[in-house]
């Protein structure tokens, strides 16, 4: 695409969500579209469609942002292709989206905004997104999706579970990365969670969930999850793992509550590793307790000489309804907001850097790095 019509996509895309309400009503248009000229498609699709309208305009904004580098852009594409199989999508699907989102556009922005101009470009954009997934969903030489059986939950917090399970064949995905995943109380209600152990060639996974309140599926799973229970999953997504690092480059991680999961499972495959550069590890949680997992990483540590682990935490008291016993931790956490500890704990410059944790969260840490004169090119958050 040429820089004009990247401009009109996204001036067009920016008018949208600029609109108070404007990409609910759009993404609301747009599926009632699809379904009304593909009713088999609705089949693709849970009965509660809020979280998938959320996600719809995620994945337009991040393509959007990035389609002056669709270097950088197109193995993302490629990783929804590839996950999309477990629906059964096939390429008469995709044209069918992109003429509902088309119409979608067209009918929220008017004919004083919609252009010929828009209109041809947002179709090259489609184009665009369109034939990257699809290649990368008919190159995929392997299965649409992967079933396991649970055989461990842990209840780890009154809101945050451990769930082991056990594939019917191993799934080859890179420390990092994260996969949806669907449970059998919530059919078609597709969540993305990410593996807190490497890929093995046992077939084993796990999971950290924390309840999400009003959520579908994180309270069923924390709550109701029993052994034997036949879970579900696609392909593995996301660009977040060791190989973003430059050879030899130090690094710095930032993980908040059950983020720790992606960077727990590059940290134990890096343990396998004898050429590791430095990583300086900062875990947070409101309260201690919420550093369930500290024990792990300071054992990871303590065997491994390139890592060092901080601990941060907003309140030196566990809550109220936490019945068990206190935290014997061997270094006490430091207690302060996480973004603004980080940036005054050291200067990162020369870093590369990994995120993980809420929006907000990402987006506080981002901006206290950046006014600690860390470069944003060499920050890492998956877009989800």
């Amino acid at each position: 695409m040429d820089a004009r019509a990247i401009s009109l996509v996204r001036a067009s895309f920016k008018a949208v969500a600029a609109v108070e309400g404007g990409p609910e009503k759009l993404t609301s248009s747009f599926y009632a579209i699809l379904f009304a000229r593909n009713p088999e498609a609705r089949d693709f699709f849970p009965a509660a469609m809020d979280v998938q309208r959320d996600r719809l305009v995620s994945a337009i904004a991040h393509v959007v942002d990035q389609l002056e580098e669709l270097d950088r852009v197109l193995p993302f594409l490629a990783q929804l292709g590839r996950d999309h199989r477990k629906y059964g999508v096939t390429d008469a699907h995709y044209t069918a989206v992109g003429n509902a989102l088309i119409s979608a556009l067209e009918q929220f922005a008017g004919t004083e905004l919609w252009t010929d101009d828009v209109d041809s470009a947002w179709r090259e954009a489609i184009a665009v997104i369109a034939g990257a997934m699809m290649d990368g969903a008919n190159a995929d030489e392997g299965p649409p999706m992967w079933h396991g059986t649970v055989v461990d939950h842990i209840r780890v917090l009154d809101d945050v579970s451990i769930v082991r399970l056990q594939l019917d064949q191993p799934m080859d995905y890179s420390a990092g990365q994260y996969v949806s995943v669907s449970i059998p109380s919530r059919p078609r209600m597709w969540r993305y969670l990410s593996p807190a152990i490497p890929a093995n060639a046992e077939g084993q996974i796990e999971f950290h969930v924390r309840r999400v309140s009003g959520g579908w599926v994180s309270p069923a799973i924390v709550a109701n999850t029993a052994i034997g229970d036949r879970w579900t999953l696609g392909s593995p997504l996301g660009s977040m793992t060791r190989h973003t690092a430059a050879e030899g480059r130090d690094r710095l991680l930032i993980a908040s509550g059950t983020g720790i999961a992606p960077i727990r499972a590059q940290l134990m495959e890096m343990a396998s590793r004898t050429d590791n550069a430095r990583v300086h590890l900062f875990v947070a949680g409101k309260y201690p307790c919420d550093l369930y997992d500290l024990p792990t990483l300071l054992h990871i540590a303590s065997t491994n000489p390139w890592l060092s682990v901080v601990g941060i935490v907003e309140s030196e008291e566990d809550p109220w309804w936490y019945m068990h016993d206190g935290h014997h931790f061997d270094t006490a956490p430091i207690v302060g907001q996480i973004g603004q500890t980080v940036a005054e704990f050291g200067r990162w410059e020369g870093r590369d850097i990994q995120i993980v944790g809420s929006p907000s969260m990402i987006n506080t840490t981002k901006f206290r790095l950046q006014a600690g004169g860390v470069d944003l090119s060499s920050v890492h958050h998956d877009p989800w």
